[in-house]
C-alpha cells in the first residue's frame, strides 16, 4: 500500500504563510515554510507518542517530574517566547534532552544523573527552551522540507531501540525532529540565548561552563550512551566550551547554584542507579539466551526499586519467551500498577489475553495501549478481535491502520485486510495501467499489490471512439500471482492522439482458495 507522509498533511493542510519570518530570539529574518500554528500542533500531537516511543514518562520517584518541570517553567518564564511548555522526565538511561515545536520540552533519567546542580539542570533546559522559542525545529523542518523538494518523509529515527521499533508513523514525525541535528549556529544560539535565560532566571552562569565542560570529557571518552543520545543531536566542542565561558563571563559570578537542593531531590533515583544498571544487564543477559542470570538481576533491581515497572515488565517478558502466558501475565499487572501510562505494558497484557482467547480483557488492553502509542501489533489484534466478532467494518480500521507498517504485524494485517476489504474495493489493491502502443492497440498492465493469488479480475474500460465515450468490460484469465504483473490485451484500437482519455478501473476480483 502507498504510503503517504503525515508531514504532507501537515504542511498542505496548515496555513504556511509568508515564506520569511521573524526569530523570536534573535529578532532577524529567516525563511520559514510553516507558522506558528504548525508549531503548535506537531508539539502537541507528538510529544507524547514521542515519550512513549523512548520508554515513557519516568514514575518511580514523582518528585522528579515535578521538579524538573518546576526549573523549566522557572526558565521558560524568562524566554523571548511565550509558549505553552511543559518539561517531562523520559524513563530512559541514554543521557538526552530534546525539544519538539511549540515548547515540548524533554529530559532523560540518564541524563539526570550526570548532573551535578540545579543550574546545570537550567542550563539543559534553558539550552531546550531557546531551540523552541527560536523555532529551529520549524527551520530545521524547512531546510529538510527543501532539500527534498518539497515533501519531507517521516521516518523513525531511533527505529531497533527498545521501544522505538513499535511504533507507527506518528511516533516517527516526532523521531525526526528529535533527532535532527542542529546547525553550528542553532547550537550557539541556544548556548548564548540559553545562558542569559538561566541568568534571567536567577541562576549562576558558572552551571552552563561547568555542563558543558562535563559534555567535552565525556565525548572525548567516546562515551557511547552519550554518543548515541545527546551528542548526536547537540556534540560538545571546545569552541562551545570558550563561547560559555566568555559568555558567563560577561555577566559575572552569582546566582543560584542549587547543588544541595539538586542533590537533594535526585537522592533516591541516584541510589537507585544500581537497579537501573542491573536491568541493563538482565537484558543483556536475556539476549544472550541466559534468562536465569536475567531474572536474578532483575530481582535484584527490584530489591533496590521496587516501584519500577520496567523491571516487572521484562519479568514479564521472560516468561512469555518460556512459554508460560499466565506467569508473564501477573508480571505484566504489576507493571501496571507501578505505571498504568506506558503502552508497552498494556500492549503485552493484550496479546497475551488474545492468545488466551480472552477477548474482552485483550480489547480493553489493546486498546488502551493504542490509545498511548498506536502500534501495529495493537492494531493488528485488535483487527483480529473484531473479525472474530464479526464486526467487518471495525476490522478493516484496524487492519487498514497496522498494515501501514511494514512490520511482521503489518504484514499480517494487510493479509488479513485483502480478504476481508478486496471483494468490496478491488482497485485498492490491484492496480491498473493502460497502454496504447504507436498503432493505437489498447492493452492494460494489471498489478497484484497484495500477498494473495488473485482470481477472477474484472476491468471496466472507457475509452473514446467517433467523438464519444464507449465502455468495455475485460476479464483477466487465469489466476494473478501475488505481487505480478499481467499484460492484458483489450483488442482495442484507438488514435493513439487519444491515449489519455482511455480510464480503467477494476471492478471485481476476489482471493484464489485454490
Amino acid at each position: 500500500m502507498k504510503k503517504v507522509s503525515i508531514f504532507t498533511g501537515l504542511v498542505l493542510g496548515m496555513a504556511i504563510g509568508t515564506a520569511c519570518s521573524t526569530n523570536p530570539v534573535t529578532g532577524k529574518k529567516e525563511l520559514s515554510l510553516v507558522g506558528e500554528e504548525w508549531e503548535l500542533q506537531v508539539g502537541q500531537q507528538q510529544y507524547s507518542p514521542s515519550r512513549q516511543s523512548q520508554g515513557g514518562d519516568y514514575l518511580a520517584d514523582p518528585v522528579v517530574q515535578r521538579y524538573v518541570n518546576k526549573v523549566g517553567q522557572r526558565v521558560a518564564a524568562v524566554s523571548d517566547r511565550d509558549l505553552p511548555y511543559e518539561f517531562k522526565v523520559i524513563n530512559s538511561g541514554v543521557p538526552n534532552a530534546w525539544a519538539l515545536p511549540g515548547g515540548k520540552i524533554a529530559i532523560n533519567r540518564g541524563l539526570l544523573t550526570e548532573l551535578e546542580s540545579e543550574a546545570e539542570l537550567a542550563a539543559v533546559l534553558g539550552h531546550e527552551v531557546v531551540h523552541a522559542a527560536a523555532r529551529h525545529g520549524a527551520k530545521g523542518f524547512t531546510r529538510g522540507t527543501l532539500l527534498q523538494g518539497g515533501l519531507a518523509v517521516a521516518t523513525i529515527a531511533t527505529s531497533g531501540k527498545e521501544y522505538s521499533n513499535l511504533a507507527q508513523v506518528g511516533a516517527s514525525v516526532g523521531a525526526q525532529l528529535i533527532n535532527t541535528r542542529y546547525g553550528r549556529d542553532a547550537e550557539r544560539e541556544s548556548d548564548l540565548f540559553g545562558i542569559e535565560y538561566m541568568v534571567e532566571a536567577g541562576y549562576d552562569p558558572q552551571g552552563a561552563v561547568d555542563l558543558q565542560a562535563t559534555f567535552l570529557k565525556l565525548s572525548e571518552g567516546r562515551r557511547q550512551d552519550f554518543l548515541s543520545g545527546l551528542f548526536a543531536s547537540h556534540p560538545p566542542s571546545a569552541e562551545r566550551l570558550a563561547l560559555n565561558k566568555e559568555t558567563a563571563a560577561r555577566f559575572g559570578p552569582g546566582g543560584e547554584t542549587g547543588r544541595e537542593a539538586y542533590q537533594r531531590t535526585m537522592s533516591r533515583m541516584l541510589e537507585a542507579q544500581p537497579a537501573y544498571e542491573a536491568y541493563e544487564d538482565a537484558k543483556k543477559a536475556f539476549a544472550d539466551n541466559d534468562a536465569n542470570g536475567a531474572r536474578a538481576l532483575l530481582r535484584r533491581a527490584i530489591s533496590i526499586e521496587p516501584n519500577e515497572g520496567h523491571f516487572h515488565s521484562m519479568l514479564g517478558d521472560i516468561e512469555l519467551e518460556a512459554n508460560n502466558p499466565r506467569g508473564a501475565l501477573r508480571h505484566f499487572d504489576t507493571a501496571i500498577s507501578k505505571n498504568d501510562n506506558f503502552f508497552y505494558y498494556h500492549l503485552r497484557k493484550g496479546l497475551i489475553s488474545e492468545s488466551l482467547r480472552d477477548f474482552r480483557t485483550a480489547n480493553r488492553s489493546l486498546s488502551r495501549s493504542a490509545e498511548l502509542l498506536p502500534t501495529a501489533e495493537a492494531s493488528n489484534a485488535l483487527g483480529n478481535i473484531a473479525r472474530i466478532n464479526g464486526n467487518s467494518q471495525q476490522a478493516v480500521a484496524h487492519y487498514s491502520s497496522a498494515a501501514r507498517h511494514n512490520s511482521p504485524a503489518g504484514k499480517s494485517a494487510f493479509a488479513a485486510l485483502v480478504d476481508l476489504d478486496l471483494p468490496n474495493n478491488p482497485g485498492k489493491y490491484v492496480a491498473a495501467q493502460p497502454r496504447v502502443n504507436k498503432d493505437g492497440a489498447v492493452s492494460v498492465l494489471v498489478r497484484n499489490t497484495t500477498p494473495k493469488n488473485i482470481t477472477g479480475v474484472q476491468l471496466r474500460v472507457v475509452y473514446p471512439v467517433n467523438g464519444r465515450l464507449a465502455e468495455k468490460t475485460q476479464r483477466v484469465n487465469g489466476t494473478l500471482a501475488a505481487g505480478k504483473t499481467e499484460n492484458v490485451n483489450l483488442r482495442l484500437t484507438i488514435d493513439p492522439k487519444l491515449a489519455r482519455n482511455i480510464k480503467v478501473n477494476v471492478v471485481r476480483a476476489s482471493v484464489s482458495r485454490r
